[in-house]
């Protein structure tokens, strides 16, 4: 394969994983920091009603897909209530229904929400129906077109208008339109509808919406927020651009500010009353709102399920607890195994073996580092010494190696003893160190020292121990060991760099040092002398 091919594979497969991780971190909002944490609001509906004789049906208006925000879970508590679940557009609603009750009632609905984008601003898109004109007699019908012909001179598009009509309801000192009109509607909820429909009469889309703000108290808590609230719904137009792509904006009824409220969670856009129990007006509705913080890995992927399933169940998330711990290991070994590639490759580092480093910088997450080196140097320096004596015995590789795995067991098992009696506890973990490892690494060494002496066997020693000492350092680090297991596509960016290491032949960091003295300018060539010169 040509070096174009490789290089241009290495930087599609680099691509396709940094894509993958900005995806999850962005759109799926898998946090980057492992104790990242995310504000999760529990808001609890209850109606409570005293049933009537014969069937009782009471109806609930639930969050649908609110702007911004992401339902977690929710959870429906009715007893002996059947219950019915529809959604009509962008009215989502439940009803419960009984045949027979007795005593007080109670209902409850509850649910989980989290801030779905708290980046980009949340957008109400709506179809682009307008709320039914009311029907005014004499003399309401005459102040109602003289209220907007009014309110149609100042105002310049669908939202100042809007505006500029709840302004006039709001005055102190209303005038005889305003005075009149007020007789229409006894509540804020009434007014908000009131205003919908006058909007309507000159055909602006408009609606009444139940919602409120969830702004925790530390964070300087608004008049009103925490409370169910009815808002108006205006879609843009006249200047805005109008059409069914255009977003509604909301609009306080209390205040006429335009925009879309800090902390609003939109609890329903179908207009309708938000509890309603049939042929009882007594009947109570309380809804309550508190916030916790929780582990922001949990919510993302709570999140995800409820987006879609399938993302969840093929994934390291959807395995066991156990096994994720396991993985969470696992996936830090191509890490060690990168950074023992660039130290030899690139520096020069000698080791012995490829992989063994990395199997030693693993036990040193048991021991941790400078007991793993010390418990490391004293079992590898006595089973050094079994050896030597062994070698003269003239064994096999076979017997040999069995041997030493046994010294090597038996070494652990003293040094522990040993660490007990002390009251060391670092002693006791090193039974955990791989004993084939172990038992390998004492004959390879003193393969090396027959072969290439002492000094090449120590070298090499001490570069396993440097590797396996900077991959240990590197794959205990809690940040990284999130990351890889949380975006484990972290991986394929390994991969790629491994494609690109795979074709350098050029010098080692070590090996300039080494000949170093080829890179220095050769000195001038002194003349030869004349012979007549030369002693004889």
């Amino acid at each position: 394969m040509k070096k174009t091919q490789l290089y241009v594979l290495a930087l599609a497969i680099a691509a396709v994983a940094l894509a993958a991780i900005v995806y999850k971190w962005k759109v799926l909002q898998f946090p980057l920091q492992p104790d990242a944490t995310v504000e999760v609001w529990t808001l609890q509906a209850r109606i409570g009603y005293v049933p009537e004789q014969g069937a009782n049906r009471i109806t609930l208006q639930v969050p649908g897909d609110a702007p911004g925000w992401s339902v977690l879970d929710e959870r429906f508590v009715a007893r002996r209530h059947a219950k019915l679940e529809a959604r009509d557009g962008v009215a989502r609603e439940v009803q419960w229904a009984i045949r027979h009750a007795r005593g007080e009632q109670a209902l409850y609905y509850r649910a989980n929400v989290v801030r779905a984008q708290p980046a980009a601003p949340p957008l109400l898109l709506l179809p682009p129906e307008q709320a039914l004109i009311p029907r005014l007699d004499e003399p309401y019908a005459t102040a109602a077109r003289a209220l907007l012909d009014d309110v149609a001179e100042r105002s310049a598009d669908n939202i100042t208008f809007a505006r500029e009509l709840l302004r006039r309801f709001q005055e102190p000192a209303p005038g005889e339109d305003i005075a009149l009109l007020s007789d229409r509607f006894e509540d804020e909820e009434g007014k908000v509808a009131l205003v919908a429909g006058l909007l309507a009469m000159r055909n602006i889309p408009a609606r009444l919406v139940h919602g409120l703000q969830l702004i925790d108290a530390g964070q300087g808590r608004v008049d009103g927020a925490g409370a169910l609230r009815p808002w108006l719904a205006v879609q843009g137009g006249a200047g805005e651009g109008g059409g069914e792509a255009t977003p509604w904006t909301i609009v306080d009824p209390r205040s006429d500010v335009a925009g879309w409220p800090e902390g609003f969670f939109l609890w329903s856009a179908s207009g309708k009353p938000v509890a309603l129990v049939d042929g009882n007006d007594e009947a109570s509705f309380e809804l309550s709102s508190s916030h916790n913080l929780a582990d922001a890995i949990a919510v993302a992927e709570r999140r995800l399920e409820v987006r879609d399933a399938d993302l969840v169940r093929f994934s390291l998330l959807s395995l066991p607890l156990q096994a994720q711990q396991t993985y969470r290991i696992l996936m830090m070994v191509p890490i060690g195994a990168f950074i023992m590639l660039l130290l030899r490759n690139l520096v020069g580092v000698k080791t012995f073996g490829t992989f063994m480093p990395v199997l030693v910088a693993l036990a040193f997450r048991e021991t941790q580092l400078v007991a793993g080196v010390a418990l490391f140097v004293l079992v590898v320096g006595m089973g050094l010494l079994v050896r030597f004596y062994l070698e003269r015995l003239r064994l096999l590789l076979v017997p040999r190696l069995t041997a030493i795995l046994i010294l090597v067991v038996l070494l652990m098992a003293a040094i522990s003893v040993l660490a007990n009696r002390l009251d060391l506890e670092v002693g006791l973990s090193v039974a955990l160190f791989p004993m084939v490892i172990m038992a390998m690494t004492i004959e390879r060494m003193s393969v090396a020292w027959d072969e290439r002496g002492a000094g090449s066997a120590i070298r090499e020693g001490v570069g396993t121990l440097i590797v396996a000492a900077l991959a240990y350092v590197v794959m205990s680090w809690p940040w990284l060991e999130q990351f890889v297991f949380v975006f484990p596509e972290t991986l394929l960016l390994l991969f790629s760099g491994c494609l690109l290491l795979g074709r350098y032949s050029g010098y080692r960091l070590t090996e300039l040092y080494r000949f170093r003295a080829l890179a220095r300018e050769p000195d001038p060539i002194a003349p030869l002398p004349d012979n007549d010169k030369v002693p004889a």
